[in-house]
């Protein structure tokens, strides 16, 4: 049996062409032969003009997720987009629904493969009359789910998704398909070919909206690149070429052949919204034969089983890659992720997204209602994309390679027309809008009960490795750093500078001056002095270590009250301290009463004079503690690994009458937190001992810094009697972080 490795980047394998077929293969031929039926029931001829103003809404959106994924050229998609741009909780949304669209453009491609499948076999059936069975339910879901079954092996082995050998063979079809009824188009009179797309508006504007929303997702396929743009050579090159490629070939083909279809696929007196109501499923073909015979019939079977296939490939490919990407953040199971030992391939994201197809197949009643499902969703995570392309355009440090023309306007009128769509959909086929809505109910519930803890600190940890996901996320965050000694500014600044990177956040140093009740300032000048020099040797002491801070000097009665005011109206992020000794710190004290009374983070330094941060080469992490600090502490560590390679130890320490269970418990937590808080770089040491400070203290001595996480409360003292003796018995410079509220 093959083994699976831990979750590591792909290679990267697809050039232009294989980067082309992924989208070609989505897009061409499988959505017209599945949706023009619907179609052309619904607004008669005027259907080529529902395909081309979906085409102008597919480049709008196109030239956005060429902007997007030139920036950020990782597999996910929309999905990836959104974890740069937006909140956590936002980004699983986003990823979930564009996992759940892709896995219902799959059923789509699944059930047209299955329905075609079906009328050959009629068409074939040796007897004068095909058994009942062949055309039912069952079998109809059964051949669809045999052709999962077959991709799912397929991708588990192989990381190719855009199958160019069917791409090609399905465009030469197309190809003679038009170039014959171009041909057939001559033979016929301009007043015959008018009385053919007469009338042209068959159910007026509600007629030609509800066809776009039914045919949507057959120009959809080009954003399937940017879901595989972690595989793609070239990526800021190659993506934007790719998805205007695709869409240009799918154009190309979908206009002339729709216009052949409306002319000579119909008999003259026969209107192509009459006959497509009477066969929506194979109205393509039965025009076909209509102007080249049985040979077109067949001709466009074949394209039909070519293009259901390859559109099955592509979306699962895709969709199992939007799950790699999510289970990498811990927004889905990290299982998903880990790659097939022989392989290296995302088997277990491919198992597991075409087991929903599957499920899905089984529950969705036909194929209309999952194409109005799927163009709905799409609709929606396209919406999602221009807004997102604008956010990226206004607030990225560097811009991304591909900038799309006349911004703001692409991205404003494609959200627009998306979102317009969208809730026209939404209304016109309500199951469609329900079906989605169910979904996200689901994985709001996964989320919350199974993966937001971790997906949050993971999170956290990319944010601080990132530093420009802070920015793109519109945020610039403040460190307050109360200075009254001089010498300990550059200890304190390195850390300011690690918890808000320069050109992202901000470090602001405070020195408060303490007024007497009877201070005269003007007679004794001296504690405003003071303070010059306090802000003067701070300054002078971060330029040393490359940090220059902003500074604030306020005159109060109390320090404690101020530094309390000054977080407050400046809307800190973090308050660092810095503490000589913690003996001070007891219930009801003005350092307890601090950090209660603030709602940001709160880091408390100590550590002799002249320490710096780049020194700490070797970093000891107790766990184990249940202050709900872990956000702060993967932000902490996530900011350490990104200036310095540090080795980090995550250490538990467990009495040792624990049982052996237990203890293989404590072991799966130990790592699981690595993987979490690190990414499964740090080292992890379980520890059997029954004093648990002396234990860490020894472990301290051994290392440039301690980083203990403690609990905020009012009820109880911040520094217990664990961290105060742990201070008492090691000298190692330590870092206590508190959440904020």
């Amino acid at each position: 049996m093959d083994s699976m490795s831990p979750d590591s980047t792909p290679e990267r394998t697809l050039g232009l062409f294989g980067a082309t077929g992924v989208g070609v293969g989505a897009i061409v031929g499988g959505g017209i032969l599945a949706l023009a039926g619907a179609a052309f029931a619904a607004t008669g001829p005027s259907a080529i003009v529902a395909f081309a103003l979906n085409g102008v809404i597919a480049i709008l959106t196109a030239l956005s997720f060429a902007e997007v994924s030139s920036k950020f050229p990782q597999s996910g998609g929309t999905y990836t987009f959104a974890k740069k741009v937006l909140s956590v909780e936002a980004a699983f949304t986003v990823g979930w629904v564009v996992w759940f669209a892709s896995i219902v453009a799959s059923v789509l491609y699944a059930f047209g493969f299955a329905q075609f499948a079906v009328v050959i076999l009629e068409q074939l059936w040796l007897a004068e009359q095909s058994p009942a069975w062949l055309t039912s339910r069952a079998s109809v879901c059964g051949t669809a789910i045999v052709a999962i079954l077959l991709y799912t092996a397929m991708l588990s082995r192989s990381n190719s998704g855009g199958g160019q050998w069917i791409n090609v063979g399905k465009i030469v079809v197309f190809a003679i398909l038009i170039v014959a009824g171009m041909w057939a188009m001559r033979g016929r009179s301009v007043a015959e070919l008018n009385d053919s797309l007469t009338p042209f508006f068959a159910s007026a504007a509600p007629g030609l909206f509800a066809a776009m929303g039914f045919t949507f997702i057959a120009l959809q396929g080009f954003d399937l690149i940017a879901a595989v743009a972690g595989e793609v050579r070239e990526p800021s090159r190659t993506i934007p070429r790719a998805m205007f490629l695709s869409l240009g070939i799918a154009i190309l083909i979908y206009l002339p052949l729709l216009l052949v279809i409306s002319t000579v696929g119909v008999a003259a007196d026969e209107s192509i919204a009459d006959a497509s109501r009477e066969h929506p499923d194979t109205i393509v073909a039965i025009a076909a034969r209509n102007y080249l015979g049985a040979f077109g019939y067949w001709l466009v079977m074949v394209a039909a089983i070519l293009s259901m296939l390859s559109a099955l490939q592509a979306n699962l490919f895709a969709a199992s890659r939007v799950a790699v990407a999510m289970a990498r953040d811990r927004t889905l199971p990290r299982s998903l992720a880990m790659l097939n030992g022989r392989y290296k391939t995302p088997a277990n994201a491919v198992i597991l997204t075409a087991t929903v197809v599957v499920v899905i197949v089984l529950i969705v009643p036909d194929l209309a209602s999952a194409g109005a499902a799927s163009s709905l969703i799409f609709l929606v995570t396209f919406a999602l994309a221009h807004w997102i392309a604008i956010l990226v355009r206004q607030r990225s440090i560097s811009p991304p390679p591909f900038r799309s023309p006349l911004f703001p306007l692409v991205p404003v009128a494609g959200g627009l027309s998306c979102v317009a769509l969208a809730i026209y959909q939404g209304i016109a086929v309500p199951s469609a809008g329900l079906i989605a809505v169910f979904w996200l109910a689901v994985g709001g519930i996964l989320f919350l009960s199974l993966f937001a803890q971790r997906a949050r600190l993971a999170d956290a940890t990319n944010a601080a490795m990132d530093p420009e996901v802070v920015t793109l996320r519109g945020k610039s965050p403040l460190v307050l750093v109360p200075v009254a000694r001089p010498d300990s500014a550059a200890g304190l600044v390195g850390v300011a500078n690690a918890l808000a990177p320069p050109g992202v956040g901000r470090v602001l140093m405070l020195s408060v001056v303490v007024a007497p009740s009877d201070w005269r300032p003007d007679e004794e000048p001296r504690p405003l002095i003071n303070a010059q020099e306090v802000l003067r040797e701070s300054l002078r002491a971060s330029a040393t270590v490359g940090v220059f801070p902003e500074t604030l000097a306020t005159v109060a009665r109390d320090p404690w009250d101020e530094i309390a005011r000054v977080a407050k109206t400046h809307r800190c992020e973090t308050l660092l301290l810095g503490l000589s000794e913690l003996e001070g710190a007891s219930a009801g004290s003005s350092l307890e009463r601090l950090i209660n009374n603030v709602g940001c983070d709160v880091v408390l330094l100590r550590a002799p004079t002249g320490w710096q941060l780049a020194t700490a080469n070797r970093v000891l992490v107790p766990t184990g503690g249940q202050g709900g600090h872990d956000r702060l502490l993967a932000r902490l560590l996530g900011s350490l690994a990104r200036t310095v390679q540090r080795q980090v130890t995550l250490a538990k320490v467990i009495p040792t009458y624990v049982t052996r269970q237990q203890e293989e418990f404590a072991s799966r937590d130990l790592i699981r937190m690595n993987y979490d808080l690190c990414d499964g770089a740090a080292n992890v040491r379980l520890i059997q001992d029954d004093d648990a400070v002396e234990c860490i203290a020894n472990a301290a001595n051994d290392h440039d810094l301690l980083i203990l996480g403690v609990q905020r409360s009012r009820r109880e003292k911040v520094l217990g009697k664990f961290v105060l003796a742990l201070a008492r018995q090691t000298d190692a410079p330590l870092l206590l972080i508190c959440r904020g509220r």
